[in-house]
């Protein structure tokens, strides 16, 4: 043994004492506690060149995978197919086999989306059932309206899609457009249930030009059951190509617009139940926090 700080002073009679502890196969802590070298620094000086013991080399657990992942992909795998067959991830993967040539393409890259497909189409398939079947449901929840439920209903779905007074624009006019023929129905429903005559309601289709328009108005006119006469002029919108728009198609029959005649105490009335609805909602959900 060495004796206090005065050893460093000879520093090659320390690095051979270092490096035949190391040689007798002495860890590097087991030479710092045997020396008393505490600064490692100097320790790796007195070892510089000295290689440490078989004993002291931890095996690596990934060197097999490394290993087989390139044998992998020397035989043409992927990433995605190595992945698989090895259970590592594909950033590891990516590391080992960089080096080495990229499988060639046995598909084109129309094949393999086509692959691809097929194998997403049962999952779709359960997919789209499952929607079905929770909407379907769903429905069913409802049940029959009551006259009230349409009610409300109604004010509801006017307050959201028709037209509104403003304080800068005075337009107490019944109003409403929309594209989703259930929401025509229901609104028509709810207007016989006011009692709105057949007579006082005008309606008018707006539609880009390029879609069918003899079509679209034959469709809503077969949908409300209303006379020719009660059609005013078809709005036509301009189309720009320039567009991606995704209303297109046979199904693309463009808007409704139904007016009510003479609405003007209508419309007041609709404010006036909205706000009662408004202020009905907010008890209720007082009455509920507490």
């Amino acid at each position: 043994m060495t004796n206090a700080p005065s050893r460093y002073a000879d520093f090659e009679s320390l690095r051979e004492q270092a490096v035949a502890l190391r040689r007798e196969g002495l860890s590097r802590r087991r030479i710092r506690d045997r020396l008393r070298v505490h600064n490692n620094d100097l320790l790796n000086r007195l070892l510089e060149g000295e290689p440490p013991p078989e004993w002291t080399k931890r095996p690596n657990a990934k060197d097999d995978l490394r290993a087989k992942a390139r044998e992998l992909r020397l035989q043409g795998m992927t990433y995605d197919r190595i992945q698989v067959e090895l259970g590592c991830s594909k950033s590891s993967i990516s590391l080992w086999v960089r080096d080495l040539p990229k499988p060639e393409r046995k598909r084109t890259r129309e094949q393999a989306s086509e692959i691809a497909r097929r194998g997403w189409e049962p999952v779709m398939r359960r997919r789209e059932a499952e929607r079905i079947r929770t909407k379907k449901a769903a429905e069913a929840e409802i049940g029959t309206l009551t006259p009230r439920e349409l009610f409300l209903a109604g004010v509801n779905l006017y307050w959201a899609e028709g037209t509104k007074d403003k304080t800068y624009e005075r337009r107490e006019t019944v109003s409403f457009v929309n594209s989703d023929p259930g929401m025509i129905e229901v609104y028509l429903a709810w207007l016989r249930l006011l009692g709105v005559e057949a007579e006082r309601l005008r309606f008018y289709v707006h539609i880009h030009e390029s879609a069918d328009i003899p079509a679209a108005e034959q469709y809503w006119a077969d949908l409300t059951g209303a006379a020719p006469s009660a059609f005013g002029k078809t709005t036509v919108k301009k189309h720009s190509p320039k567009t991606n728009r995704n209303n297109t198609g046979a199904n693309y029959r463009g808007c409704l617009v139904v007016r009510v005649l003479q609405s003007a105490d209508l419309y007041r009335r609709i404010e006036g139940w909205w706000y009662g609805i408004v202020g009905a909602a907010k008890q209720a959900d007082q009455k509920n926090r507490t």
